[in-house]
């Protein structure tokens, strides 16, 4: 299929662009910003895309892309550092200006190439600290605001393309128009990236892996698509193992072994493990040693399985592409924001092979691989839960406590949305709770209880989220049966922070 490279040069929006040119059903894939360009060529890319990024095309040690890359003679598309970089490279001048960030209005001067029925102008995302001083000889601009004059400019010839603004963000208006000019019309990829299609090249690539598959599952989507992708090729050769970890939501464990048992016909197995990862995360405050702990113990109990019951050559799981950029270890040059315990999280000890059949997907992108491939609809709608379980929803050491009050409450706050008619219509939705507390009166005497913590957001694939505005007298109902069903809580709080800043779960 037709491909576009994104390298990536250390934006917070690098992955955007994948997202949204996988949108229009063409096939993106990020790369770092230094991949040898016979990687690259290997790749047969229709167009190559530069991000943007921190840095300064003049500092020292300034991330820029093997030099040759301008040789391939295939388009180039440069958002706002990458822009820079084109300019610099083609001989123009980059300056330190007044940074600007922010909604600017794009005056379109050309109409033509990736500007293409545009209008006359647009609201467009600016996010820099240098600009375009001089362009390079045989460049044209084709797009200005009130202060960058070469907000997008043009070398045709070269199909060679630069832009000032960010076209992948929801903020800049007609962006994904941009984006697809510049794949369908100017690199003319044909649209031929679909679910089916990954579907059957997923089946066919599975196949061919030698040994027994190890699968650790957790009823979510994700575990669960991968799991049955890998059935589909390699039939019983996959064992999948259910673990119990104790940190799961309220009556979960029973639901997850019914829903497997009665719906798919694979191997298997549930392993009670509570007090085996209770034990290891006493006294455990920190968040990321949290998923640490939790990723290791899954190992642990994964190991073990395999040594009795193997030999097993791979030990699969259902991470997707926004763990893989979380957890600093994608493609590209991500910090780490927390690591998740299915890919930073597993230790070096592993001496399993590790199959990540969904690895480069988006959630979204999972829903529809699981109506491809006959999930049930009660599962396709079901909301995200964290791996590491309960344990990243509660804030502080993990207790028996809490975690009574994180599930009774997530239960109360999921029974709520459902009676409203909107469950299905939010990304995700659960209740957690810290070690603050605060003072309330319980018939008529004074009592100092736990704070509950409502979130409740939507999003597309989990990269970014939105607060839900849900109805005041919905939160006012979800706080009164908190207070009342639960004894040791006096307050509800509702989150109002967006990712980002935030992150969905609070740790």
């Amino acid at each position: 299929m037709d491909k576009i490279v994104v390298l990536d040069f250390g934006s917070q929006y690098s992955h955007l662009i994948c997202r949204r040119i996988r949108d229009f059903s063409v096939y993106a894939e990020l790369l770092p910003f230094d991949t040898p360009l016979e990687e690259i060529n290997k790749m047969n890319p229709k167009g190559i895309i530069f991000s943007g990024g921190p840095a300064s095309v003049y500092d020292s040690g300034a991330p820029v892309p093997d030099e040759k890359i301008f040789q391939l003679q295939v388009p180039i598309l440069g958002i706002c550092y990458g822009h820079q970089i084109i300019v610099n490279n083609f001989g123009g001048k980059i300056k330190r200006a007044n940074k600007e960030y922010g909604s600017s209005v794009l005056t379109i001067d050309s109409d033509s190439g990736i500007l293409n029925g545009i209008g006359d102008s647009v609201r467009a995302w600016m996010s820099h600290g240098d600009e375009a001083e001089d362009v390079p000889e045989g460049f044209e601009i084709i797009g200005h605001t009130e202060n960058s004059r070469y907000a997008a400019i043009a070398n045709k010839q070269k199909t060679v393309f630069g832009i000032q603004f960010h076209p992948e963000v929801v903020h800049t208006e007609k962006g994904t128009e941009i984006l697809k000019n510049f794949v369908l019309n100017v690199c003319n990829a044909n649209q031929d990236w679909t679910m089916e299609k990954f579907v059957e090249n997923s089946v066919e690539n599975i196949s061919k892996v030698d040994g027994n598959v190890l699968c650790g599952v957790s009823g979510g989507i994700d575990s669960t698509v991968a799991a049955l992708l890998i059935h589909k090729a390699i039939g019983d050769r996959l064992k999948c193992v259910f673990v119990d970890n104790g940190l799961l939501r309220l009556n979960e464990a029973e639901e997850i072994e019914n829903m497997f048992k009665e719906n798919f016909e694979v191997n298997f197995t549930k392993i009670d493990g509570q007090e085996q990862f209770l034990s290891k995360l006493n006294r455990v405050v920190d968040p990321e040693e949290k998923r640490k702990v939790v990723g290791e113990e899954f190992v642990n109990i994964f190991t073990k399985f395999s040594k009795e019951n193997g030999p097993f050559t791979w030990l699969a799981q259902g991470t997707l592409y926004p763990d893989v950029i979380e957890s600093g270890v994608s493609k590209g040059p991500a910090s780490v924001i927390k690591t998740h315990h299915n890919v930073g999280g597993l230790p070096d000890w592993l001496n399993l092979k590790v199959l990540e059949p969904l690895r480069d997907l988006y959630k979204d992108e999972v829903r529809k691989v699981a109506k491809i491939i006959g999930v049930p609809q009660n599962l396709l709608v079901r909301h995200p839960f964290p791996g590491p379980g309960l344990a990243v929803r509660i804030i502080g050491e993990v207790t028996k406590n809490k975690l009574d009050i994180t599930r009774i409450a997530s239960k109360i706050v999921e029974e709520e949305l459902q009676n409203a008619d909107l469950y299905e219509k939010v990304w995700q939705a659960y209740a957690a709770v810290g070690d603050d507390k605060a003072v309330g009166v319980v018939g008529d005497e004074r009592k100092y209880g736990n704070i509950v913590m409502i979130r409740i957001v939507d999003s597309i694939d989990a990269m970014t989220a939105d607060w839900t505005r849900i109805p005041n007298e919905l939160l006012e109902k979800i706080s009164n049966r908190i207070t009342n069903e639960i004894d040791d809580v006096t307050w509800v709080s509702y989150v109002v922070s967006s990712k980002p800043p935030a992150t969905i779960e609070p740790q």
